[in-house]
């Protein structure tokens, strides 16, 4: 078939954003020029990203693409937004306009629809808070909806989906094998697009593709790459950032250790786990060692001072307090001065008990403490060969080293 149809890209960017934090991502840097409308804060398509915002590098993946013929652009209603993108985007591509969304995405995609040129053959739909969109992945999705009608880029879903009840435990699993994560753009010819819009109602569709499968037209599974993800969130924005400015990363190491002696009347837990017939250890808390060096460490590594500046042994609040809370607790005043946990690596020192046995449970405790996945995490014991008091079996002391990235 000869690659000679007239293609409209529409690039969804009239959402508000209203799940992000602009803070901390440049949020106030165009502020100043007068979008007005209102907005407390700026939309996260417009924050700053490499060197241009978010949405104008969700328009340039599609500028590069030859057979893209024409860009519409979907701005938020109100303020001067049109003006901005005016002023700022109209170079990205040779045939480019601007129009005003609704109030749902939906809305916002037939708006955008409704602008396009008569003459469109095939139409995309990309929602602009996807700015790590290929060039070849949306080529791919045009020259696919050309040829079936309808096509969207996905992923096959790597994760396992369990399937919740009510009462919050896991009702069942569904077999991943068939199961993709849809992406965008979304592709389809003109005539299939307009009778979808056309039947939707007041239906709730979550993707332009629900709309036609709806009316019975099948949809074309078009591979995609991984780094296409939608910013929803802060992290996302993080990520974001690094992919495109890998060469600057922040990097902090914090380094942790803590001792308690031997106490007959308490469990022992080490690295939020039990050991049963073990001695316990003293302390104002649960006296976890390994989760009390590792929260040193992640306080270190945000300049944050150590574990008794905000877990006070003299203050009631932490009497018998997990360690794996004081983990999680930890993690998130770190998360609060922009950095995340890399990776952790943990040594625990003592003649008895040896932890072999219980190794894959502790890294596992402390993998849903910390937020890091498994492999992210070492774990080691290691003796004194009978010196110290630790060689006398009069305590047990951990260290901890972490690796936090920050932007």
């Amino acid at each position: 078939m000869a690659d000679d149809f007239y293609t409209s890209a529409v690039i969804l960017g009239g959402g508000k954003g209203e799940r992000f934090n602009s803070q901390g991502f440049g949020g106030g840097r165009f502020n100043s020029q007068g979008f007005g409308g209102g907005e407390d804060r700026l939309p996260k398509q417009f924050l700053p990203l490499g060197s241009g915002t978010v949405l104008s590098s969700a328009i340039g993946a599609f500028a590069a693409v030859d057979g893209i013929n024409e860009i519409v652009v979907v701005l938020p209603a109100g303020g001067n937004f049109g003006e901005y993108a005016e002023k700022n985007f109209s170079n990205l591509h040779k045939n480019i306009k601007w129009v005003g969304g609704g109030q749902k995405r939906s809305d916002s995609a037939r708006l955008g629809f409704l602008a396009t040129d008569p003459k469109a053959q095939v139409i995309l739909i990309h929602d602009g808070a996807r700015p790590l969109v290929s060039p070849r992945d949306v080529d791919k999705v045009r020259l696919s909806a050309r040829r079936y009608g309808a096509a969207i880029l996905a992923t096959p879903l790597r994760d396992t989906l369990k399937v919740a009840g009510d009462d919050g435990n896991v009702k069942n699993t569904l077999d991943r094998g068939n199961l993709w994560q849809a992406q965008t753009p979304q592709g389809f010819g003109r005539a299939v697009l307009e009778k979808a819009f056309g039947s939707a109602g007041e239906g709730v569709f979550t993707d332009d593709a629900s709309m036609v499968e709806a009316l019975g037209t099948s949809v074309k599974l078009v591979e995609g790459g991984s780094v296409n993800f939608k910013i929803t969130t802060a992290s996302d924005m993080f990520l974001a950032q690094k992919i495109v400015s890998p060469a600057v990363p922040n990097l902090r190491v914090g380094q942790g250790w803590d001792f308690h002696r031997f106490s007959p009347d308490r469990p022992l837990m080490l690295g939020g786990v039990y050991l049963p017939g073990e001695m316990g250890l003293a302390g104002h808390s649960d006296a976890d060692v390994l989760a009390h060096a590792l929260v040193d460490a992640v306080l270190g590594a945000g300049g944050l001072g150590d574990i008794g500046c905000h877990f006070p042994p003299g203050e009631p609040a932490w009497k018998g307090a997990s360690g794996h809370e004081l983990i999680s607790l930890s993690v998130k005043l770190l998360a609060e001065k922009g950095f995340f946990l890399m990776n952790a690596d943990l040594t625990l020192i003592g003649e008895k008990p040896r932890i072999s046995d219980y190794r894959g449970e502790m890294i596992g405790a402390l993998s849903k403490a910390s937020g890091l996945a498994i492999d992210q995490i070492n774990l080691k014991g290691k003796t004194t060969e009978g010196l110290g008091f630790i060689g006398r079996g009069e305590g047990l002391a951990a260290a901890a080293v972490v690796l936090a990235i920050g932007g």
